[in-house]
């Protein structure tokens, strides 16, 4: 049972976490607000931050848990996928002090980690079971047969569903990022008030560029009748787009899981924090006899906790890598 320190930098966020034993002891992130001024994650800006904020934030982390570093068995990081200058200064900093302390180095896949998130605390799905991957920059379904041996059957062709939420906030005016902004006031409003179209792919891949077009033809023409339509149907307007954002991912997901004939279903990734998708699944689980499974929110968005139960996985099944390992901002989920 190995003591990894792990850290993920594959996007906007610089993070760092202890596991001893199976179990995490810490988890620190270090978000960036310089951001939030241009309306979206400006790589160069990004990868700046990481910088300044990964010694604290791994110090912290080792600090919290209560562990020095000479008793790491081994350091992990984040491979990709991810904004290349991001994940360059994550991975060069964990090779640099796995080999200055000569312990082992593990390149984890982000999405993997996304999916293995489930593991770091109780309940835990059963292998094989169904994950609903959806993130900013991704969205995903896999087969995932054991923590090494995942299958993605189907994913977005165009925007992810975390895009297709902050595009559609950013045309209703609200601030970066729009998602949870957009969420909020979803509560407040009507589901079925503006019906917009439902991406409906073949097999169980997913569509949201339709979704983002629409809405801005629809605000177009409104608020060509009326100047305030927005602001006096905001609470609708976030409700409706919600409501076809979850609906499309709900269509797929019940496809995949009647087709594999999968009842264990899992929901991952930043989005999966959303309040709304989380009711939607939980209803739809009482219709279709599935058991969910989300992780704490804490370890849904980007977080360095889930980059280490991969890497104990990976530990146990002594998948480790070289130094000359490279960062890969489309590393592919094998």
């Amino acid at each position: 049972m190995p003591t990894i320190l792990a850290i993920e930098s594959s996007c906007d966020d610089t993070s760092a976490a202890v596991m001893v034993d199976g179990e995490i002891r810490s988890n620190v992130v270090a978000t960036q607000q310089i951001h939030e001024q241009y309306g979206g994650v400006v790589p160069e800006l990004a990868s700046r931050a990481h910088q300044q904020h990964l010694i604290p934030v791994v110090t912290a982390a080792l600090h919290k848990a209560g562990v020095e570093k000479q008793d790491l068995d081994a350091v992990a990081f984040t491979q990709g996928p991810g904004l290349l200058g991001s994940l360059l200064v994550g991975g060069m900093f964990a090779k640099t002090m796995a080999l200055a302390l000569g312990k082992p180095l593990i390149a984890v896949n982000h999405m993997r980690a996304h999916i293995l998130a489930h593991f770091i605390e109780e309940p835990r799905p059963a292998f094989p079971f169904l994950c609903l991957t959806v993130s900013g920059g991704h969205t995903q379904l896999v087969i995932v047969r054991s923590a090494m041996d995942m299958e993605i059957i189907g994913q977005t062709i165009d925007d992810a569903a975390g895009e297709a939420f902050d595009k559609t906030a950013k045309q209703l005016g609200l601030p970066y990022p729009g998602g949870p902004h957009l969420d909020k006031l979803a509560r407040e409003g009507n589901p079925t008030r503006f019906p917009f179209p439902v991406g409906a792919m073949p097999g169980y891949d997913f569509s949201f560029s339709g979704l983002k077009t629409a809405v801005m033809y629809f605000l177009r023409q409104q608020t060509a009748k009326n100047p305030e339509f927005v602001q006096e149907n905001l609470a609708d307007l976030c409700a409706s787009i919600q409501y076809t954002i979850i609906q499309t991912l709900l269509r797929q997901l019940r496809r995949a899981a009647a087709d594999h004939q999968l009842t264990q279903i899992a929901l991952a990734g930043g989005v999966a924090a959303n309040s709304g998708l989380r009711q939607a699944l939980q209803d739809e689980a009482a219709i279709q006899n599935w058991q969910v499974f989300i992780p704490a929110f804490q370890f849904c968005t980007d977080n360095a906790g889930m980059v280490a139960m991969t890497a104990h996985f990976q530990y146990q099944a002594g998948d480790f890598a070289s130094q000359l390992v490279s960062s890969d901002p489309r590393l592919k989920l094998a």
